[in-house]
């Protein structure tokens, strides 16, 4: 039996902001239901957690060197098959694709819009043959305006952009569940992908049914956050003035995803659908000095990772399985009974059988990667950081023209903010991480492995 699968993205969404992993506010209700019947991983995490890099990652299964995908607005080649090709080509899915893409680069004359005015484009068309096998497509690259989106659909040519005047994720809600209604009887199993841009920056626009939060005491919350209480008071600033409305963004995620589920239960389809939630990445809001991600500590790539699938997952919170969005195409593909489809050039893990709960073959670690300067050929990286977390401790080193400037080592049991820097102080754990680092860039044929 061929069973149907809803990947539901969010984006820049932190992992503790999710009630099943400990949020207080109710924020989530939805999305921990959803975690209440399935399984919901405490030590997911984002490889690279800024858009791009992450969203070609898990589509492939295949590293930067591989893909060309080092950071944002760069387009994933055709060639380089996807969960939607796998899916469609191979297994006869009916497939679509709603919302934020973020797989293409900006070309001149770029496309007249607000994402794509200043110093940087970043919103461009994606051409049919390089939407990698999804045939239902109402997309774009990335756009931030969330309360006045913009969409190209299957159809139309480059400049057939269109605005809608709805919050991004009830417009990108609607038409996943008009998607569902049209396909649910067809007889035809159905992949569909939804990435909302929210909670991603714009936090402010956002529709004022969602802000709740806006008599939050922030003040008493930063002054439980050691990577936050005593930092320049312009990142304190950043955050107090942020959370309101980012937890806002998530609650009305919530409820689109609330939507599309009923949606599924009207027609009958609970039973034999897997539904997937995941963000990208997480977002440091001002801690640690740092606005954005692509950094690595946890508020940055630990992300909420949840899987349901009625009948074949029993209902738990898995804290063992160091799962990451780099596994995610083999993974799901194996879940999904499609394991022949995963060719040898998938580089990463099949983490199916961990998810139905074997201990067997777990893994150790988890790589994080930040590519900042690359050549034209995409090979030679002499600028940027790489390292390793396991169950207990992040280590990172940052390089600069082929020389290490900083390593960074941290024990997230007994410093979980990952405040104090145990690098000198605990040399030979360093030292036996910055081995294994090495050794798993070289079998991953990164480059960076030589300047490590």
């Amino acid at each position: 039996m061929a069973y149907n699968i809803i990947f539901y993205f969010s984006d820049q969404q932190r992992w503790d902001t999710c009630g099943c992993f400990g949020q207080p506010l109710n924020i989530t209700p939805n999305l921990d239901e959803l975690a209440a019947e399935g399984v919901k991983f405490d030590n997911a995490f984002s490889p690279q957690p800024v858009c791009g890099p992450c969203r070609a990652l898990f589509q492939t299964g295949k590293y930067p060197t591989e893909t060309g995908c080092f950071r944002n607005n760069l387009m994933l080649p055709s060639q380089i098959k996807t969960l939607g090709e796998y899916m469609e080509k191979d297994a006869g899915y009916e497939t679509a694709y709603i919302g934020k893409w973020h797989l293409d680069k900006p070309v001149e004359p770029f496309i007249d819009c607000a994402n794509n005015r200043g110093n940087m484009a970043w919103n461009e068309w994606c051409p049919p043959h390089r939407r990698h096998g999804f045939d239902y497509w109402v997309a774009y690259g990335t756009y931030d305006q969330h309360l006045r989106p913009l969409y190209w659909n299957a159809d139309g040519g480059r400049q057939d952009f269109y605005y809608v005047n709805q919050w991004g994720p009830e417009y990108e809600a609607n038409l996943a569940i008009n998607y569902i209604d049209s396909v649910a009887h067809s007889g035809q199993p159905f992949a569909l992908m939804v990435s909302m841009n929210p909670p991603h920056t714009g936090y402010e626009l956002v529709p004022e049914k969602y802000k709740r939060y806006k008599n939050l005491n922030v003040d008493s919350i930063v002054q439980t956050m050691p990577h936050l209480r005593d930092a320049d008071p312009k990142f304190v600033k950043y955050f107090k003035r942020s959370l309101p409305d980012y937890y806002a963004c998530i609650s009305g995620v919530d409820d689109q995803f609330r939507r599309i589920m009923a949606s599924l239960e009207e027609n009958g389809l609970l039973e034999n659908t897997i539904v997937v939630f995941v963000s990208d990445h997480g977002d440091s809001m001002g801690m640690h000095g740092n606005i954005g991600k692509n950094i690595f500590y946890e508020e940055a790539m630990r992300v909420p990772f949840m899987v349901s699938w009625k009948g074949h997952l029993k209902p738990r919170m898995d804290d063992d399985l160091l799962v990451s969005l780099e596994d995610f195409c083999p993974t799901v593909l194996s879940l999904m009974g499609l394991k022949e489809k995963i060719p040898a050039t998938v580089q990463t893990r099949d983490l199916s059988e961990q998810i139905r709960g074997s201990r067997k073959k777990m893994p150790r670690e988890q790589l994080y990667m930040l590519y900042s300067e690359v050549n034209k050929k995409g090979k030679h990286l002499t600028t940027g950081a790489r390292g390793l977390r396991d169950a207990r401790y992040t280590y990172a080193v940052r390089f600069k023209n082929g020389v290490i400037t900083e390593r960074h080592l941290y024990d997230r049991k007994n410093d979980p903010a990952q405040m104090e820097n145990l690098a000198e102080k605990q040399s030979k754990r360093a030292q036996k991480m910055h081995r294994r680092l090495k050794e798993l860039l070289v079998e991953k044929q990164d480059p960076a492995a030589g300047v490590l």
